[in-house]
């Protein structure tokens, strides 16, 4: 189908077109011109498009130029905070340069990326009873406030991105007063929210397209325009993150923070009503006593915990104290603006847990999350098809894109997991000379995974002779942080090059660090095996532990392997398979960035080999030469240079 749009793109991709002429050693790639067309094609029929382009293929301009040069308005969708900022302030501003073109664009990030004018002028105001650190952080925020122009956390340097203040003063769903806010001209969150109703390209990461959509729990109606278009890059990541949205989550610390405001309401303006003193204290205290169990059990399974009579038996005492609170707070609708707004909300947070207790829904998994100072009650669904298919209709073009979506040359398990029907598939494979650039080991006489200790150990072994050869330069890839921390205590010592482990710093500083150093070591597990793009010598070795297996004992994937299992089908192949073969591809795309890059990749699992299933494994990765032999591989290593 030949369209205006389509011949547009011809030409801007033509041997002398913009992009030959403009960008400094551009190699024409006759991938990226098919995704482009493709993506082209599809913004004018309004259809679905499902696009693996392996790295190289530029799949970023594949499918900007034509959302630019298309004229609709095109909401571009990111799996990281990372590469949102770089499309933004880096890719589109580039593109429109060399477009000569200037349609409105916007970047917009979820309500807790920008700072909360209201919140700030609190905390300010009772800043002398905070910690002295908080303190000099918070001053640091409000000097950055007066300058900044669009109130993104993200442009704050003065103060760390892990500062105690910011929760502070960050915008809130919770509690936005919305136009009564003195400051609702002014709020940054709303102003960001205009310009993306008024802009042609809206760049947006996935969480906050699901949270707009789903939850419209915004404070400000939807933050997001009905687009002509939604565009996902890192597409692999949106099957997971639809069960986060379509399912249901209570993090027990907005039950205390309700509480406690409650308190502090009933102290200061509401001393003539005792009764939602003596309640709200007393549902506080019940709330942090189960906790307290919850946290004693150190069970992630609500399921396993449910026959627990002591646990819920305190667990429905509570529930009945926060439901006999709900009753009372009713006689005091109108009473105060701040009490109102928690009024508000309070019935359905007390709903929230009550289903959670029901525990009653036998095609989701009920799991609680222990990551910070409040527990987190999840439902997630096993299948999110049906409500995907509703959320992805035909009233706007749909278009999915990924380096690492197919399963043994098959898309079709990625379509199936979002509900996606009649819509075109595009395998691209990478331009890169993978047999010349790239050597894939499978060390011979390894021992088994599942023994950890000896695992490391010839983890280790392999390592430092890696490490050697590639004069460091070297990733190692971990599926589990016990391993990782056991192999940094292992290596420490026994290579002569500068190690950096996962939780030494932020991501991006040790990443920055490692580029500084040149010949450094970096040992890191998921957070690194996918949005890292380290380009030439600088990274010549990827050493991974292991196949990247889901926990069998993961709750989730526990609830989907019995729902598989009930239709008569194998969660290994359904469930198991495709998810690691997708993370090790997240993981082997490290090694090879650029047609100039060359590397060796060294996987310490022989079952990539020896059993049946390994060969979707192999199916799945890039065509690199191989070899069991290692010292083939370090002797490749010592010829990067």
């Amino acid at each position: 189908m030949t369209t205006r749009l389509t011949k547009e793109v011809h030409r801007v991709f033509a041997d002398n077109g913009v992009i030959a002429t403009q960008v400094k050693d551009y190699s024409p790639r006759p991938q990226q011109v098919e995704m482009a067309v493709s993506v082209s094609e599809h913004l004018v029929s309004k259809k679905t498009l499902v696009v693996e382009a392996g790295t190289g293929v530029g799949k970023t301009y594949a499918y900007l130029i034509p959302a630019l040069l298309s004229g609709q308005q095109v909401i571009v969708s990111t799996g990281s905070k990372n590469l949102q900022e770089q499309l933004f302030y880096k890719d589109l501003p580039a593109l429109l340069d060399m477009l000569d073109i200037d349609p409105k664009i916007a970047l917009l990030k979820g309500r807790n990326n920008y700072l909360c004018q209201h919140h700030m002028a609190e905390q300010v105001q009772g800043a002398t009873s905070m910690d002295s650190q908080v303190l000099d952080d918070l001053l640091r925020i409000n000097h950055w406030a007066g300058q900044s122009l669009d109130g993104d956390i993200g442009g704050l340097t003065s103060v760390s991105e892990q500062s105690p203040a910011l929760p502070y003063v960050v915008s809130s769903k919770d509690n936005c007063l919305g136009k009564r806010c003195e400051y609702y001209d002014d709020c940054f969150t709303r102003k960001a929210r205009v310009r993306a109703m008024d802009a042609k390209i809206i760049v947006v990461n996935h969480h906050l397209f699901f949270a707009d959509r789903i939850l419209k729990e915004t404070g400000f109606a939807e933050l997001l325009p009905d687009s002509d278009a939604v565009i996902f890059d890192e597409a692999h990541l949106l099957p997971d993150i639809a069960v986060t949205y379509f399912g249901q989550q209570l993090n027990l610390g907005t039950l205390a923070k309700a509480l406690a405001q409650m308190e502090k309401l009933y102290r200061q303006q509401l001393a003539d009503s005792p009764q939602i003193g003596i309640l709200s204290s007393r549902c506080l205290t019940l709330l942090l006593e189960w906790q307290d169990k919850l946290y004693d059990s150190a069970q992630h399974d609500w399921r396993q915990l449910i026959g627990n009579k002591q646990l819920m038996q305190a667990a429905w005492q509570l529930l009945e104290e926060l439901t006999a609170l709900a009753k009372v707070l009713l006689g005091y609708v109108g009473r105060l603006e701040q009490l109102d707004d928690i009024i508000e909300k309070w019935q359905g947070l007390v709903d929230k847990l009550n289903v959670y207790f029901q525990c009653d829904n036998s095609n989701a998994a009920y799991s609680i999350d222990f990551s910070d100072g409040y527990a987190t009650l999840r439902i997630s669904p096993i299948d999110v098809a049906k409500e995907c298919r509703e959320l992805f209709n035909d009233k706007v073009s749909w278009i999915f894109t990924s380096a690492t979506l197919q399963i043994d040359r098959d898309l079709s398990l990625f379509q199936q997991a979002l509900g996606l029907k009649n819509c075109r598939s595009l395998l691209l494979d990478s331009p890169f000379d993978y047999p010349k650039q790239a050597l894939f080991c499978v060390p011979r006489h390894l021992g088994r995974v599942s023994q950890q200790a000896h695992a490391a150990n010839q983890l280790v072994e392999v390592a430092i002779a890696a490490i050697n050869a590639a004069q460091g330069r070297t990733f190692i890839l971990f599926t589990s942080h016990s391993m990782m921390n056991r192999v940094a205590q292992l290596l420490n010592g026994r290579v002569n090059y500068p190690l950096l482990v996962q939780g030494q710093a932020s991501k991006q500083v040790l990443l920055k660090k490692y580029r500084q150093l040149g010949n450094g070591v970096l040992l890191g597990t998921g957070a690194f095996w996918e949005g890292v793009d380290v380009r030439g010598k600088l990274l010549s070795c990827v050493i991974i532990d292991k196949l990247p297996f889901m926990s069998p004992d993961d709750n989730l994937y526990k609830a989907r392997a019995e729902g598989v299992s009930r239709k008569g089908k194998d969660p290994f192949n359904e469930l198991s398979l495709p998810q690691a073969v997708i993370s090790l591809n997240q993981g082997v795309g490290r090694l090879i960035r650029d047609e100039k890059d060359r590397g060796v990749l060294i996987l310490c699992d022989n079952r990539i080999v020896n059993r049946p299933y390994g060969q979707a494994f192999l199916n799945s990765l890039p065509p690199m030469s191989r070899t069991r032999n290692l010292d083939k591989a370090l002797t490749f290593l010592k010829t990067i240079s």
